[in-house]
């Protein structure tokens, strides 16, 4: 049956790709964001998530039957991001309080069990394979706070709620802060410019060892899936594509691709912010040079969140058994979700 479904941050990587997901499945979706924004088959809706007010006007009338958030809000310290981010969350469930929603899910991260910016891959950490049975640090996290709102609302409104912990996300959505699919394809794309190899950015730690990814569509399948499967509420889930890899091995595919060639693993640390620092005018060349729709390096990398992930000092593998044994047997081979993103930017002309 159609729903009418509210997707908290539908212009970014997660929030497009499940917006694709739920008109493909023939639901009436709203987006709710802070700037305006235009898709076809999409009401969008602006307000600041902050101001309960605005929140509150922006949802007027509306009636969601499912709601997902999809965004968060990056601030200086681990204590703002805990206020903003529940905040955000708060707001959009006291604004929807009384009208009819019956499920929420809401998506984190690895970070659960990884620990904040402030405290990242540091202290007492769990085994990977990471488990959801796996209980919370003993550190502040926005991402328990967030939990935290979810929760008081389902208490208070009876809905279903259900918890979505992905590895990095690869889509496509220009302008997000966490970005590795874009910022890889950026420099690879500046690589084969200037005739140079691509050099990993990361730590020999993620060179070696074993480790996994999310595709934004996985996700938002399994979002979908956890909104009426039997079993699937009132839960937390990881989810990832279901293969694992060396980022040894990743970083070949990825060059190859590109037709660039794969350095070894280097002598010295070769951080992409390093990598990538003064390259906005050669990116602003080859943009006027092939035409590209972005020609703002800026706007298109993060490599600060791809340098964070790249260099963690520590295996990261993520247990799928739960929502497989519910029933969720999706599954995505991560190169051909790299190449997906890849494919799309060079459409989209953000990519030479």
């Amino acid at each position: 049956m159609a729903e009418q479904v509210l997707v908290v941050g539908a212009s970014g990587i997660t929030g497009a790709a499940l917006v694709d997901e739920l008109l493909a499945a023939g639901h009436e979706v709203i987006g709710l964001a802070r700037r305006s924004h235009q898709r076809e088959g999409v009401r969008f809706v602006q307000a600041d998530l902050t101001d309960p007010a605005a929140v509150q006007a922006a949802l007027a009338g509306l009636k969601p039957g499912w709601v997902f958030f999809t965004t968060w809000a990056r601030q200086a310290t681990e204590a703002q991001n805990i206020e903003v981010n529940a905040a955000m969350v708060r707001n959009v469930l006291q604004a929807l309080s009384g009208r009819g929603v019956r499920h929420v899910g809401l998506v984190t991260g690895l970070k659960h069990y990884l620990g904040p910016f402030e405290a990242y891959g540091q202290g007492s950490l769990p085994q990977t394979p990471f488990r959801e049975s796996q209980g919370r640090l003993d550190v502040a996290n926005f991402y328990y706070a967030q939990e935290d709102e979810v929760f008081a609302a389902a208490a208070r409104d009876g809905f279903s709620w259900s918890v979505h912990r992905p590895h990095t996300v690869i889509g496509v959505a220009p302008g997000n802060a966490m970005n590795m699919a874009t910022t890889l394809a950026v420099y690879a794309s500046l690589c084969k410019a200037q005739g140079k190899p691509m050099v990993f950015p990361g730590s020999r730690v993620q060179w070696d060892s074993l480790t996994d990814m999310t595709d934004a569509h996985q996700l938002a399948q399994q979002l979908l899936w956890a909104a009426t499967a039997p079993g699937a509420a009132n839960q937390a889930f990881n989810i990832v594509n279901g293969d694992v890899f060396r980022w040894r091995w990743m970083w070949g595919r990825i060059a190859e691709w590109f037709g660039v060639q794969a350095a070894d693993y280097p002598a010295t640390p070769a951080p992409l912010e390093q990598q990538l620092a003064g390259s906005a005018e050669a990116w602003r060349a080859l943009a006027g040079e092939h035409g590209l729709a972005e020609a703002s390096i800026e706007r298109l990398v993060s490599p600060w969140h791809t340098d964070a992930d790249l260099g963690r000092p520590l295996e990261v593998v993520t247990d799928m058994s739960k929502s497989r044994g519910l029933g969720f047997t999706a599954y995505q081979a991560t190169d051909e979700a790299f190449f997906r993103a890849f494919a799309r930017l060079r459409a989209e002309r953000l990519i030479p």
